[in-house]
C-alpha cells in the first residue's frame, strides 16, 4: 500500500484566522474562478514533498524524524509574503511564503536528509516552503496583482508532522501519520 505523503509545521489559530482573513483579500483577484481555495483548516507549512510512501517507510520515517529533532529548538516562522507560485506545468498555487532565513533552512534541510535516508526518491530543487491558500490547474488565468496585499505574520514551529494527502470531491484531505515535538528527548 502506498501513501502519499508530506512534512509540515501545524500553524496556530490565531495565524490560520489572519491567513484566511488574507485569502478573503486575494478572493477579489480571483476575476475567472479559477482558484480552488483551500479551506483554512486544511493550512499548515508544508516543508517537502515525499511522495508515495509505503507503511514500512513511514515507520522509518518517524523513528528518524524523533531521533533528527531531539535537540532542535522551536522557533518563529515568518510569513512575510503572498504570491503566486508554479509548482510545475499542471499546477500553480497562491501561496503565504516563509521567510527563509537560518532555522527554517535547516529543520527544511533536515527533513530532505531524513527522506534521503529512508531512500525515498523525491525531488526537492525549488521547493519553498509555504503555506497553500489556493489551488489553480497550470495556466489559469489569475490577474496578479502590481502590489500584493501585504502578509506579515509570526507562527510557532514547534512540531512537525507527516500527513497523509488524500484527493477529496472538495480538496485533498490530510491526515496527520505522526507528530515530532520540537526539541523533546528520545531515547536512541
Amino acid at each position: 500500500m502506498k501513501i502519499r505523503a508530506f512534512f509540515a509545521l501545524p500553524l496556530k489559530p490565531a495565524v490560520v484566522r489572519r491567513l484566511a482573513d488574507h485569502a478573503d483579500t486575494l478572493c477579489h483577484f480571483d476575476k475567472q474562478g479559477g482558484v480552488q481555495w483551500v479551506d483554512s483548516d486544511n493550512y499548515h507549512l508544508t516543508l517537502c514533498f515525499l511522495g508515495d510512501v509505503s507503511l514500512k517507510q513511514i515507520d522509518r520515517l518517524e523513528k528518524l524524524t524523533a531521533k533528527r529533532l531531539a535537540d532542535s529548538d522551536s522557533f518563529q516562522v515568518h510569513l512575510d509574503a503572498a504570491e503566486y507560485y508554479q509548482v510545475h506545468e499542471e499546477l500553480a498555487l497562491l501561496a503565504a511564503l516563509a521567510q527563509p532565513d537560518g532555522p527554517l533552512i535547516a529543520l527544511r534541510q533536515m527533513m530532505v536528509s531524513v527522506i534521503e535516508e529512508t531512500e525515498i526518491s523525491t525531488r526537492q530543487q525549488d521547493f519553498k516552503p509555504h503555506v497553500t491558500l489556493g489551488r489553480m490547474k497550470g495556466k489559469t488565468e489569475f490577474s496578479q496583482p502590481n502590489s500584493w496585499p501585504s502578509l506579515d505574520l509570526l507562527s510557532l514551529a514547534d512540531s512537525v508532522v507527516l500527513y497523509q494527502s488524500k484527493a477529496g470531491s472538495n480538496g485533498s484531505i490530510y491526515t496527520p501519520l505522526f507528530e515530532i515535538p520540537l526539541g523533546i528527548d528520545v531515547e536512541s
